[in-house]
């Protein structure tokens, strides 16, 4: 198209996305001698995942509990509230082993045991045998994680001569008539070009959505750009009714507080000083799930025992724990007193519910290919397009992820793309070039956005959505709530058609990139709400009050989401109860306490 430099690139595989899975797939493709392309919005060691502090996910039994991968397998299940797949749970947790000691030889620091072993720390929802006491599970670099994973993930990956493609956003896929994926199309923002990558594989890894509500643990940058790109290419996207709200986000600032606070032995209380989870949770207490955590904090504030002027938040305790346990939590006490004012080893820190992960997103198998169902096939593979990460649902997390599986799923599940990439791509195979009109469309869309001149601002669009979201879509739900933000959604995104750009500049044009993000959020918004309205029950992260019971007659089932113009249609996928192997035994659903 004319005023475009347009620049044709040709690779065995092209990554989007350079954070955890994204890298960890990178490094994996690249290591078996597959050309590789990595595609990233901010430089790699700015992406997400550099956020999780709490740890990684292991039954390496460092600290002498007696753990096991079977174990670990429960807890997941029970977590997922018995809508993850059982095969790809059992893949998950047998390769958790094998994942973080390979980790450990790449490079990662970890903390250490005074006997030089991995340390590991509790962690809600983790337990040993089958929910009898609390598990030491948690592989930790103090609170700073996925820091130490990220910058290890990246370093092997320029060891092994990946190329990066940094400060690029991915804008579609090139897909052909027969349904086979065949490329991207990104936008370079340092020097305005276009770029059209073909590959044999394109793998998504563009992480999560939760900058579509208000208060989030996210980055600016979680904008979930690769499910937007999979709706607009008639791909489904599945279980996005399952937002999980993290108890303990900054009060005011959204931002997250580990969870390895209370696994270090911190704890809530309400404004009467009482420990309120031990009425919620009387084993795990205040290592009780996400979702039965967040669900706690909020009866307490609607009952009336918040804290505060306004009463609307509680407390977390850490100023009891020893020097040592302070010293393994310096991210916490550091974010406490910059977001919050408070010195946490001498006072209580203000925290509230807040949108922390989406369990929903791009449906695959367990070798990370993505799935396009079928009533007939429901584990129809679609060619040359793979998903990882938090982008994808595999689905290991169903309808509630626990603390720590989140970068397990990016390692695990990034190396097993890299190996499936291998097996699928010959040797010497050429990649399938693409056509000269490829990509056409999407840079008509891209030019007619970039001189949009409605008459309103992305911010105030965008601001308008996040409202709606927070308020309609949250940790408690009701059919007329939803409906209601339904309503309130479908209009912003009929007035992102009024959309004003003050800058049509190519080169580092960030009024469109945010314009490009907010199209993106909009998508998935009326997806994920559409979909809570749509499930009529209450399990994990969706807690409905018009239905607060779980419904495994009707329900234990995945939900597919197509998405066209406004509109969201439905279709079901089965839940996998069977395991990969004879070696462990399906763990049929039953009630669902801690």
């Amino acid at each position: 198209m004319k005023g475009y430099t347009i620049i044709d690139h040709t690779y065995d595989v092209v990554v989007v996305g350079a954070g955890g899975a994204g890298l960890r797939a990178t490094l994996g493709m690249a290591a078996q001698n597959l050309t590789t392309a990595c595609i990233t919005k901010v430089f790699p060691t700015r992406s997400h995942t550099v956020a999780a502090k709490g740890g990684i996910s292991a039954a390496l039994d460092n600290m002498g509990d007696g753990d096991t991968w079977r174990f670990h397998m429960y807890d997941t299940v029970k977590g997922s509230d018995w809508l993850g797949d059982q095969d790809a749970i059992e893949y998950m947790c047998r390769n958790a082993i094998p994942a973080v000691i390979e980790l450990e030889h790449m490079g990662v620091p970890f903390s250490r045991t005074k006997k030089g072993k991995i340390y590991q720390r509790r962690f809600g929802g983790h337990t040993l045998d089958y929910g009898k006491e609390m598990a030491h599970r948690a592989c930790a670099v103090a609170d700073r994680t996925g820091h130490a994973i990220l910058h290890t993930l990246y370093q092997q990956s320029l060891k092994h001569n990946a190329t990066f493609f940094n400060e690029c956003f991915a804008l579609d896929l090139i897909m052909d008539e027969e349904g086979v994926c065949r490329g991207v199309m990104a936008w370079n923002l340092e020097d305005g070009t276009l770029h059209r990558f073909a590959a044999h594989i394109v793998v998504m890894a563009t992480g999560g959505y939760g900058r579509a509500y208000f208060s989030c643990t996210s980055a600016h940058t979680c904008t979930g750009d690769g499910n937007a790109m999979i709706l607009r290419a008639g791909l489904p996207l599945q279980d996005m009714e399952f937002v999980q709200f993290h108890p303990t986000g900054i009060y005011g600032a959204g931002c997250l507080l580990s969870e390895g606070a209370r696994g270090e032995g911190g704890y809530l209380t309400n404004s009467e000083g009482e420990r309120f989870m031990e009425r919620y949770a009387p084993v795990a207490k205040d290592l009780a799930s996400r979702d039965v955590v967040s669900r706690a904090i909020t009866v307490e504030i609607k009952e009336g025992r918040g804290v505060g002027p306004l009463k609307d938040h509680v407390n977390l305790h850490i100023e009891h724990l020893d020097p040592e346990a302070h010293h393994r939590l310096p991210g916490i006490t550091e974010i406490a007193r910059i977001f919050a004012n408070v010195d946490a080893a001498k006072d209580p820190i203000p925290v509230i519910p807040t949108v922390h992960y989406n369990m929903g997103g791009i449906p695959t198998n367990h070798f990370a290919e993505v799935l396009n169902p079928t009533p007939e096939n429901p584990e129809q593979v679609t060619p040359g397009l793979m998903a990882i990460g938090e982008a994808a649902c595999v689905s290991v997390h169903g309808a509630n992820r626990l603390g720590t599986n989140s970068l397990l799923d990016l390692v695990v599940f990034g190396r097993a793309a890299a190996i499936r990439a291998r097996e699928l791509i010959e040797k010497g195979a050429k990649v399938k070039p693409l056509r000269p009109s490829d990509g056409e469309a999407i840079i008509a869309k891209f030019d007619s956005l970039r001189h949009a001149k409605g008459s309103l601002k992305v911010a105030d669009i965008r601001l308008n959505l996040q409202r709606a979201m927070q308020m309609h879509c949250g940790v408690f739900r009701t059919a007329e709530h939803l409906q209601e933000g339904i309503n309130k959604i479908k209009e912003i995104a009929a007035s992102y058609q009024d959309i004003h750009l003050s800058d049509t500049s190519l080169i580092w044009n960030s009024d469109l990139v945010e314009a490009l993000e907010l199209e993106n959020l909009i998508q998935q918004s009326l997806v994920t709400i559409e979909s809570a309205l749509n499930r009529t029950e209450s399990r994990g992260a969706h807690a409905r009050d018009d239905y607060p019971e779980r419904n495994d007659v009707n329900w234990l089932t995945h939900t597919i989401a197509h998405l066209k113009g406004d509109s969201v249609s439905f279709t079901y996928r089965p839940v996998h109860l069977y395991t990969l192997t004879p070696e462990v035994e399906v763990i049929p659903p039953k009630p669902r306490v801690y």
